[in-house]
């Protein structure tokens, strides 16, 4: 495999979606958050995304049976219709180029899945976390309007990885989008940042979006 590959499970009814992502990062919190969104939502894999880019180690299950790192996307369509991407790794911090690689092969999929906004989840290492939720967003408006509902607008720092890249290279695709961003000291899983970023994110949901 010398290049990003997308295997189709089945093809879900969606009606102008919304990109949830989840992936491993600071605190596992936004994978975490995301994990609950697919269980509350009943959510049903069907797709799989595999990348030369993801790191050289396979993972075994239960009954011995190898396979290679994967990003799994879930659709929900009870209610919103929501795709809901989670996955094992991120390419290695040192491989730019695989990660900007693999954001846009991500995109590419969600604009033929046809997705109208993006929200994407993840902790924000802080030396003395509080129970805030932080919010970025593709634009000052769209910030505005989340910080109405509880959160603080992420001000000065930055994001790094898949959360704050998809949304960079989103923008320049014309879509809109949001971080929802747990404070966190980020050595350990952070279980209670993770729920807590899933009950702001279930307000969105049911509320705004």
């Amino acid at each position: 495999m010398d290049q990003t590959y997308i295997r189709e499970i089945f093809q879900p009814d969606l009606k102008d979606p919304i990109l949830v992502v989840g992936l491993p990062g600071v605190g596992n919190i936004g994978r975490d958050a995301a994990k609950h969104l697919i269980d509350h939502s009943r959510a049903k894999l069907f797709a799989e995304l595999y990348s030369p880019s993801f790191p050289d180690l396979v993972f075994i299950d239960r009954k011995g049976i190898c396979r290679p790192p994967r990003y799994e996307f879930y659709a929900s369509t009870t209610g919103k219709s929501l795709v809901i991407l989670i996955g094992d790794n991120q390419p290695p911090p040192e491989e730019v180029p695989a990660h900007y690689e693999v954001c846009s092969d991500v995109l590419d999929f969600a604009a033929k899945l046809r997705c109208s906004f993006i929200i994407a989840l993840d902790g924000a290492p802080s030396p003395h976390p509080t129970g805030e939720t932080y919010i970025a967003a593709t634009s000052a408006r769209k910030a505005s309007q989340y910080a109405k509902k509880g959160a603080l607008v992420y001000k000065g720092g930055r994001i790094v990885a898949a959360s704050g890249l998809l949304l960079g290279l989103a923008e320049k695709r014309g879509l809109e989008g949001i971080c929802l961003l747990a404070p966190t000291l980020g050595l350990t899983v952070d279980r209670e940042a993770s729920v807590r970023i899933y009950k702001f994110l279930k307000r969105v949901l049911e509320t705004d979006v």
